[in-house]
C-alpha cells in the first residue's frame, strides 16, 4: 500500500478511510501479483480471469457500498464483497489442490481473507443494529 495515496482523496471518498477496503486492497493485489506469475501445464483462463475479479470485487463492492445512500443498500453491497471474498478463497482452493499455488502463499491469502471477512460481517452487523 502506498501511503501517500492513501490521504488523497479522503474527504472526498470516504471508503478509502475505509480498513476494510484498504485490506481488501492489499488482498486483491496479493492474488494479482500470484497470477503474474501463474503458469500450469494447460492454461485455464477462465479460472485464472474469475480469480482475478473475485479478489477485485472485494474492495469495489466496499466502495460502491459507501458510495450508496442508504444505510440498506450498504449493507447488501458489504454481503457482496463477502460473497466475492468466498469466492475468491473457494478458486484458490481449487489452484491448491490442482498444485498450482503453494500451500504458504494459500494460508498467507487465507489469513487475510478470515480477517476481511470478520471485519465485513462486523461492519455489516453493525450497520444493520445502528438507528
Amino acid at each position: 500500500m502506498n501511503p501517500q495515496n492513501m490521504n488523497d482523496g479522503q474527504s472526498q471518498h470516504s471508503y478509502k478511510a475505509l480498513i476494510v477496503w484498504q485490506k481488501s486492497i492489499d488482498f486483491a493485489i496479493n492474488v494479482i501479483d500470484l497470477l503474474d506469475g501463474f503458469e500450469t501445464n494447460r492454461k485455464h483462463f477462465r479460472l485464472i480471469e474469475q480469480l482475478e475479479a473475485s479478489a477485485t470485487s472485494v474492495p469495489m463492492n466496499i466502495a460502491e457500498g459507501k458510495g450508496r445512500f442508504s444505510k440498506k443498500d450498504y449493507g447488501h453491497f458489504l454481503i457482496i464483497a463477502r460473497g466475492s471474498l468466498y469466492e475468491t478463497m473457494t478458486l484458490l482452493e481449487i489452484f491448491l489442490r490442482k498444485n498450482w499455488i503453494s500451500s504458504e502463499k494459500y494460508s498467507e491469502l487465507e489469513l487475510q481473507s478470515t480477517e476481511i471477512s470478520k471485519m465485513l460481517t462486523t461492519m455489516h452487523h453493525n450497520l444493520r443494529n445502528s438507528n
